[in-house]
C-alpha cells in the first residue's frame, strides 16, 4: 500500500495501491503491472498475477480493476517519488484481525462507508473495500465491495 505524493493532481496524500489508467491497447493486467514498475519499481510478469477482484466504481469517475500480484518478499521496492511518498506493508495478520475494517454512515450517501484500521490510522475505500474483498476471498467467502461507500473527500 502507498501513501501518495503530495504533489499529484488527484487524490494526493491519500492512501492507494498502485495503479492508474490503462494507455492505449492495454489490458487491466498489463497496465497493473506496468504501473507496479514505474510506482514501486517492481518488474513482475503475467506468470505473478493471481487473478483479478471485482471491479470497483469511484466517486471520482474511474472504475478500478484490482488486479492481484504475487511478488516475493524480499523483492526490492523503488517508490518513484514523483508518485509515491511512503510505501507500507501490510501483513495478511493485520487483514484478518476481527476489527480491521468498520462500517458507519455519512448523511451524504444511504450506502455503508468500510474504513481500514492500520497503523493508528484510518484508510477509506476504494482502498479498504479492495483490500476488503482480498480478505474475504483469501477466508472462501464470496463478497461483493462495489456498493461500499467512500468518504466525500474522496468524491473529487
Amino acid at each position: 500500500m502507498t501513501l501518495r505524493a503530495a504533489g499529484l493532481r488527484a487524490h494526493s496524500s491519500q492512501w492507494a495501491l498502485p495503479g492508474g489508467r490503462c494507455d492505449e491497447g492495454e489490458t487491466q493486467v498489463t497496465a497493473a503491472l506496468r504501473e507496479l514498475h514505474e510506482e514501486l519499481g517492481l518488474d513482475l510478469r503475467e506468470a505473478n498475477v493471481l487473478g483479478l477482484l471485482d471491479d470497483y466504481p469511484t466517486r471520482s469517475g474511474y472504475l478500478i480493476t484490482p488486479v492481484v500480484v504475487w511478488a516475493d518478499a524480499s523483492a526490492a521496492i523503488s517508490p518513484n517519488p514523483e508518485e509515491v511518498a511512503s510505501v507500507h506493508r501490510i501483513a495478511l495478520g493485520d487483514i484478518e484481525r476481527a476489527d480491521a475494517f468498520d462500517f458507519t454512515t455519512i448523511p451524504e450517501s444511504t450506502r455503508r462507508v468500510i474504513r481500514f484500521r492500520h497503523a493508528g490510522q484510518f484508510i477509506h475505500a476504494p482502498t479498504a473495500a479492495l483490500i476488503y474483498q482480498f480478505r474475504e476471498v483469501l477466508a472462501g467467502r464470496d463478497t461483493r465491495v462495489a456498493e461500499l461507500e467512500q468518504p466525500v473527500f474522496a468524491w473529487k
